[in-house]
């Protein structure tokens, strides 16, 4: 193993009934000139992709962003973290709690092997957009619960902990994503089959107590890791008042948290004018996020 190599498809999971899990493994190069590398390893970013729970690749940061040709996580890694980007089941295969045991398990697995990586096991960090950002903020705010309930391919007593979270647009309230929608909204929780009503197998407003379940906002606790939230204030997918008020919550519960509102930046960082703006500022952000994280310790 040396550094700068991108391992594609390692299995982390095989749950019951599914095909395997896989994780893109990517490592930076010059690893020893990382601030804070030292013996104990490099901090870690495991990444969910986007694409509500129903479609989406590891490694992508849906198509509009990887359109953009920023690649953030390439420029994560250049950063000195080493970045796992993990599969989960979608919701034509499993639904709600399938796909956090499933995050869980990827961590893990990163855990796990992190001496054979070069990893730092008390630096392993959660990052995602859209559903893989509301499986990040949930893996750091439920991830007891996950551990408890033994998920299939993870280890004995496996430590699915994160050390630090960072969100982009992620439903976070799944009971309230429908009142909260914008009038111009491309899609509402509401709606029939809706990307939140796959996810559960009910209708939020139908099934109330599976939504409250599968929503990161009902976990938040003063113990809580730091937390970055980046969403844009003209997001017709995902309200920008589900950042808001997760956002609210953990600094009602005395957590750290910051909050980040990119003006007029729709889902996927789309702005009107086209320019990669928003995007290039919820990189900038997320990537001095982990760093000041990855610098505590």
């Amino acid at each position: 193993m040396t550094a700068g190599q991108v391992l594609k498809g390692i299995e982390f999971s095989h749950p019951g009934g599914a095909t395997p899990l896989l994780l893109d493994l990517y490592l930076p190069a010059g690893s020893d000139a990382v601030p804070g590398a030292g013996v104990a390893g490099l901090p870690a970013v495991i990444h969910f992709h986007g694409g509500g729970w129903r479609t989406g690749e590891r490694s992508s940061l849906g198509p509009t962003v990887d359109g953009f040709g920023l690649s953030p996580i390439e420029q994560l890694v250049e950063a000195g973290f080493v970045v796992a980007s993990a599969d989960y089941r979608l919701t034509d295969v499993a639904t709600f709690p399938a796909q956090l045991l499933d995050a869980a398990a990827a961590v893990c697995w990163l855990r796990t092997h992190a001496a054979e990586y070069g990893v730092d096991p008390h630096r392993i960090y959660a990052w995602g957009d859209s559903a893989g950002g509301h499986l990040a903020c949930l893996l750091g705010l439920a991830a007891g619960a996950t551990e408890s309930a033994e998920p299939a391919g993870t280890p004995d007593g496996g430590d699915a902990h994160v050390a630090a979270v960072a969100a982009w647009y992620p439903p976070t309230d799944l009971n309230r994503m429908g009142e909260q929608a914008r009038p111009d909204a491309v899609a509402s929780a509401d709606d029939p089959g809706s990307r939140e009503a796959l996810l559960i197998g009910a209708q939020p407003a139908s099934d109330p107590d599976k939504a409250k379940a599968a929503s990161p906002l009902t976990y938040v606790h003063p113990d809580a890791p730091p937390f970055l939230l980046v969403h844009g204030t003209a997001d017709r997918f995902v309200p920008v008042a589900q950042s808001a008020s997760l956002a609210e919550a953990l600094e009602r519960a005395g957590a750290a948290v910051d909050l980040l509102l990119i003006e007029g930046a729709d889902h996927m960082w789309q702005l009107p004018d086209g320019s990669q703006n928003a995007a290039r500022q919820a990189t900038a952000a997320t990537i001095d996020f982990f760093r000041r994280q990855a610098q505590k310790h």
